[in-house]
């Protein structure tokens, strides 16, 4: 098939990839969500010695770094737990049942496949004492700690688990634990008080051919849509002239995120 106007290709298994997959219980990881530019920590410190080599994907890294520098954290808060292999999780999984037992392992550590520590886009932060506890390390809600949860969504984080949405998630509240999704995202999800699993599900609303959302942000034009990934090859036509970013969102299709110069209709 001819296309005269560019065209976005996206494979079947490429819906496990990208900024704003779900991982949960019934969205485990894939093999291909392994492949995420890990890179170690170099300019941030380590709170706690549980896990000997710290990496996250490199996006996220530099996104936590510009953060932690912008509230003037780099001295107080440091990262307690970044990527995990499948061994890595399982290892902490089996370790917490035996140490407190079902019921706190179930709200607390997510099974082996079914961790986001997994994608190396979630990060565990706390306190930077002689002492963290390494499964609920300590993140108060005052001074500098306010002042990283407050700028989040700005660098593209987002608290995963909040009071509220345990029904949900089925993971307790975990003020340490952050997901990077990526501006706009984050500051969608933080405006319409949306976790993961209801901000996929939002977005649902906005299929390719139907009405999307149409926000601005910093002076940007931002369109988004979901597309059904289709059984071979997923093409969609783009503008010449505008950015985009795509994401799976690791069950059956795909987001776009477009960013235009001037403001564009409903379509």
């Amino acid at each position: 098939m001819k296309h005269t106007n560019p065209v976005i290709r996206l494979h079947p298994d490429m819906i496990h990839s990208g900024q704003l997959v779900l991982v949960n219980q019934t969205n485990p990881v894939v093999t291909s969500l392994q492949d995420c530019r890990l890179v170690p920590l170099t300019t941030i410190q380590q709170a706690g010695t549980e896990e000997q080599e710290l990496r996250l994907n490199q996006t996220c890294l530099q996104q936590l770094a510009s953060l932690l520098e912008a509230c003037h954290a780099l001295e107080n808060i440091g990262v307690v737990s970044g990527y995990r292999s499948q061994e890595q999780q399982k290892h902490i999984y089996d370790t917490s049942l035996l140490d407190h037992g079902a019921e706190f392992t179930a709200s607390y550590v997510a099974r082996p496949g079914e961790s986001e520590h997994q994608t190396g886009l979630a990060v565990d932060v706390g306190q930077l004492l002689e002492d963290v506890d390494y499964l609920c390390p300590s993140f108060p809600d005052h001074g500098i700690y306010a002042s990283f949860k407050q700028l989040a969504a700005e660098y593209g984080f987002i608290q995963r688990y909040q009071e509220g949405k345990e029904h949900i998630t089925n993971i307790a509240c975990e003020p340490w634990h952050y997901r990077y999704v990526g501006v706009p995202h984050s500051i969608l999800m933080e405006q319409h008080e949306l976790c993961l699993e209801e901000y996929i599900m939002f977005l649902k609303q906005f299929p390719f051919g139907g009405s999307h959302l149409h926000t601005k942000m910093n002076n940007q034009y931002i369109e988004i849509y979901y597309i059904r990934a289709e059984d071979i090859e997923t093409w969609l036509p783009i503008k010449s002239d505008s950015k985009y970013e795509w994401s799976g969102n690791n069950s059956d299709g795909f987001i776009i995120t477009m960013f235009h110069e001037q403001e564009q209709g409903s379509q």
